[in-house]
This record gives structure tokens, sequence and C-alpha cells, in this order.
């Protein structure tokens, strides 16, 4: 289960909007949450923050906790002469998840709400019935009747689009719905870290917090790598789960506990990394599973940080990510941040040389 202090945190985080560079609201609520329990807060001029406490050591090893702010979502474009918004994509999405969901438009001057048109079957010729929709002919409604009505509404190109996906518990009270699970989770795990270990003294440097830009090619995480100066890296974030058919045998599966991510086209964890996690894994009986990706993570760019460092992606399992109603398992959160406690409590000089090369 997530605790009640859990969801409230998480139903918060998730129904933020904060597509890749519009983190602010985001932002903000990191900023005021790391402040009650950080000596310092530090961000980078891209809008990554993290907070800080400083280690006992006279030489303290810096370790970094870091989820990413952004979550995928949509830019205003163009307005059409009839009041419809053309849209760019934020992020990656599959075109047969858009069409007829709500969404949000950010303007200056408030938020719109509107929807991603959809035109009924009894419209559509055989040819179009065979094949999705391409993104670039999609559009969405406001309620305008013209282009001039949708401009004193305050739309114009530039503008931020959320699509809306509600904090929802399901049956069972173990699963949890939301559209920003990706990666707003490991937003709350930096938060939860912080304020874990607020209050126990630490050899080594703790610094916990967010980047931005995630979501469009791991940018944030090159800045904040500059600007946080890990010795060793832990990323947390989410991962797609491939076990809605129920095969097992497919990498991700909600319920099975933290994945161990192996090898994606961003990082290839190193073979002394792998038996730190594992070792640490089997010390404290948490439940894990190996994950095989695609995709990539923050880790990417934070393990290349000047001459390297050791870095870990720790992710959750999560179904119909890069949409609005993403689910997650609590008993997986719950493994992957007893494995991040774990991993700093159980962190030493001793155990950064043996994560070096040899």
């Amino acid at each position: 289960m997530l605790t009640p202090q859990e969801q409230e945190l998480y139903k918060t985080l998730t129904e933020l909007p904060g597509t890749s560079g519009f983190e602010h609201e985001v932002r903000k609520f990191m900023h005021d949450e790391l402040t009650k329990t950080s000596e310092t807060i530090v961000r980078d001029r891209l809008g990554s923050i993290f907070g800080v406490k400083a280690g006992t050591d006279e030489n303290p090893l810096r370790i970094v906790v870091a989820g990413h702010m952004d979550e995928v979502g949509f830019m205003v474009t163009q307005i059409t002469d009839n009041g419809m918004i053309r849209f760019q994509t934020i992020g990656g999405w599959w075109n047969q998840t858009m069409l007829g969901h709500r969404v949000s438009v950010h303007t200056r001057e408030g938020i719109l709400p509107g929807t991603i048109g959809s035109i009924p079957t009894h419209l559509l010729t055989p040819e179009q019935l065979a094949k999705p929709m391409e993104i670039k002919q999609m559009l969405i409604d406001i309620g305008a009747q013209s282009r001039e009505e949708a401009v004193s509404f305050g739309v114009r190109p530039g503008d931020q689009i959320i699509m809306d996906g509600a904090f929802t518990p399901l049956a069972g009270n173990e699963r949890f719905m939301a559209k920003a699970w990706d990666n707003r989770l490991g937003c709350g795990l930096a938060l939860e870290t912080m304020a874990h270990f607020q209050d126990i003294k630490l050899p080594h440097t703790l610094i916990c917090g967010a980047t931005v830009q995630e979501e469009v090619g791991l940018r944030g995480a090159k800045t904040a790598a500059a600007l946080t100066k890990p010795d060793f890296a832990i990323v947390v974030d989410v991962s797609p789960a491939n076990d809605a058919t129920g095969d097992k045998n497919q990498f991700g599966q909600l319920g099975d506990g933290v994945l161990i991510r192996i090898h994606d086209r961003t990082m290839v964890m190193s073979q002394p990394m792998l038996d730190y996690v594992l070792e640490t894994c089997e010390k404290y009986d948490i439940n894990h599973q190996y994950f095989i990706s695609p995709g990539g993570t923050d880790a990417g760019n934070f393990h290349l940080h000047e001459t390297g460092v050791p870095t870990i992606s720790i992710c959750l399992s999560a179904r119909y990510i890069h949409c609005s109603s993403s689910i997650i398992d609590s008993r997986d959160y719950q493994a992957a941040k007893q494995l991040v406690f774990k991993l700093i409590e159980d962190f030493s000089s001793e155990r950064f040389a043996q994560l070096l090369p040899r």
C-alpha cells in the first residue's frame, strides 16, 4: 500500500502540469518540500533543482538521487481559422493513445479545457478506418468558433498542453492510476529520501532532487551532473511494464519488485554495480526483477559526467506510460524506496572503490 501521506504526495505531484520546458509548477513544489528537509537548495540554469545535506567526513563523497520533473505532453503550434488548435508532441507519443482524450491548454491567462477531436466512425471511409490517424492531422477543440476568439481566450503558439488524468486508487488498494507516474514518482522518492535522512548523520553528502527535460533527450541530467558533481548517482524513473497479457516471460511485471535495469540504449550497468545492487537486495530481502529497455533514463548522462560516475537506474514498472492513465503497483514502490535507502546507508569510501573499474 501507499500510506495516506504518500497518496497525498503523489496525488499532488502527478496532477501538477509540467511538460519538458514547462516544469515551473513542479519545480515550485519540489523547492517548497526540499526547503523543509535540506540544508541548502541548488539549481542549474535549465531549471533542475536539488536539496543538499552535507556529509560528516572531512572530504565527503557525494551521492545524488535524481528523478525528473517533466512529463510527456503537447505544445500549441497554430490556430486554424475556425478556432481549432494544431499542436506539436513533446516527448514520445503513440497516435492510438490520443484521439478523444480531454486536455488542458495552459495559457498565460489561465487554463482552457478541450479535447483532441475524434471523428466518428460514421464519417470515416473504409481506408481511414483501416489505419491510425497521423498526429499531424489531429486538432484540439477548446470550443472557440474562430481564430480571433481562440486568441481572445489567451491561446498562442508555445502554450503548454497537458493530457488530463486524475490520481486514482484502483480496486484492491495496491495499484494506482495517474497521468504522470513517469516521472513524478522519481520526484517523490527523491523528496522522501531527503526527508528520511534529514536527522541521520551520514559520512557522505546527500543531494536529492529532480532534473528537467528528460523526455526530450536527457538534457537536464547533463547540466544537473555539472551542478551536483556526483561520485555516485541513483537515478529513479519509471519503465514500461509489458505484463498486461499475462506473459511472465516479458520484462516489467507489476508486483514483482523494483527493476534492476541492466541494459538500455543510454547505459550498460557495470558488473561491480550490479553486484552491489544484488547484494543489497539479497541482504535486505528486497523483491526485485531484471529489466532491459530500448529506451533510456537520465543515468545515460549522469554516468558520463567528467571522468565517469558509478550510476544505477532504479525503476518501477508502470503499465501504459506516456498516456493519460498509467498504473503502478505500490509494492514495487516500497521495494524501490527500501533499495534507495539501503544503498545510501551502506555506502562508504570502501564501497565506492569497489564500484570503480579494476
